[in-house]
């Protein structure tokens, strides 16, 4: 800079040939030049201190938008803390083995963290949210001036978070969806807890960056949502769920004998849900499924197109069936009838209506008879 004012200055003097240099200045017109020359040939002391400073990098910038007086930045940083800590305390758990805590009632915490699908490709899920909600910590402190992470001036912060934060809101919905659909009737406190803070952060971030600009980047985040679609749908797609409970024994398969006579409307109505592909999903060793049973009767039962979702035993090493699992049951028994779904045993004038069977010799029957 001091050079260029220089050589500016310089441009500007007057031409020696057309202002020839007096032989006596007054010392007024000597100070005068001299003074000039000596600004535009050496810089003062003041120029040479700020140019010996060396450069500072701009600090980071600060999260301007805030949610109850709080800002951004602050609210983000202390729920991925939360996180964090929660993470933390599962990798423990999932490294040393020990029993999880589940401050509801249940041992379905138990269940899902020695699942296999407490792992994404090996790396144990907790381990991987306790990596995320750490760098989600980190960058937001840094977002709010702490330095923490040297030499990420130049990064845009506040995208970095808003893509983090989708991401792992992408992968919380995922696992709500296994959650409800492969550990119907578990409990796991510690996989909600996630999940709400996941969608917290994301709505955080959301609010961060504003809604207006963010949808110059809607591109980038249906990416990261379909990435980490498909990243878990391929770690988990030869994952199975185990028996709640039987971590400590094998129990074979058996046959429950029937004792009950079926009566001619269970027999008819067996036959009838045969036609219609109709499908009972159950188990051996559950009892609601044997009441079912004992309802229709020996003869009716046979007729029954019945699914056995554990046939090779149930217990240790003993997976459900790939066709109950495909079903996505929520329980045993469940009818499968005419695109409805009947969870647990039912009566069989229930099955009668949602099939459609009107049994031969009832007012009904003869109403829609044929002429």
């Amino acid at each position: 800079m001091a050079t260029i004012s220089a050589a500016l200055a310089i441009s500007f003097l007057p031409s020696p040939t057309r202002l020839p240099v007096p032989t006596t200045a007054s010392p007024s017109s000597r100070i005068k030049r001299t003074a000039r020359f000596r600004c535009c040939a050496e810089p003062s002391s003041q120029e040479q201190d700020t140019a010996a400073a060396p450069p500072t990098l701009p600090p980071a910038k600060e999260s301007t938008s805030s949610l109850l007086g709080i800002s951004t930045s602050t609210w983000s940083a202390g729920v991925a803390g939360l996180g964090f800590l929660e993470t933390g305390y599962l990798t423990y758990l999932k490294l040393t083995g020990s029993e999880a805590f589940c401050p509801i009632s249940g041992g379905g915490c138990g269940d899902v963290l020695d699942s296999d699908y407490s792992a994404v490709f090996g790396i144990p899920l907790p381990l991987v949210g306790l990596v995320a909600y750490g760098l989600v910590t980190a960058l937001s402190l840094q977002e709010n001036g702490t330095d923490l992470l040297p030499g990420l001036y130049d990064l845009d912060i506040q995208l970095t978070l808003l893509l983090i934060a989708t991401s792992m809101a992408t992968a919380s919905a995922y696992f709500l969806y296994i959650l409800s659909t492969k550990f119907v009737g578990v409990s796991c406190s510690y996989c909600l807890l996630s999940a709400v803070l996941s969608f917290t952060l994301l709505f955080i971030r959301v609010k961060d960056f504003g809604f207006e600009r963010i949808q110059k980047f809607a591109g980038i985040q249906l990416a990261v949502v379909v990435i980490i679609a498909l990243a878990l749908t391929n770690s988990y797609g030869s994952a199975t769920t185990q028996l709640k409970g039987t971590d400590d024994f094998v129990l074979e398969p058996y046959e429950t004998e029937i004792t009950t006579e079926s009566s001619p409307f269970a027999i008819s109505l067996a036959r009838h849900l045969h036609s219609i592909g109709a499908k009972m999903y159950g188990a051996f060793w559950c009892s609601h499924c044997n009441e079912q049973k004992q309802m229709f009767g020996r003869e009716a039962t046979k007729i029954l197109d019945y699914v056995e979702c554990f046939p090779n035993g149930a217990g240790k090493g003993k997976k459900m069936s790939s066709e109950c699992q495909a079903a996505g049951l929520e329980g045993f028994p469940t009818w499968f009838i005419n695109g409805k779904v009947l969870s647990g045993d039912q009566e069989l004038e229930v099955l009668a209506e949602a099939s459609g069977f009107v049994a031969e010799g009832t007012e009904q029957s003869k109403e829609i008879a044929p002429n």
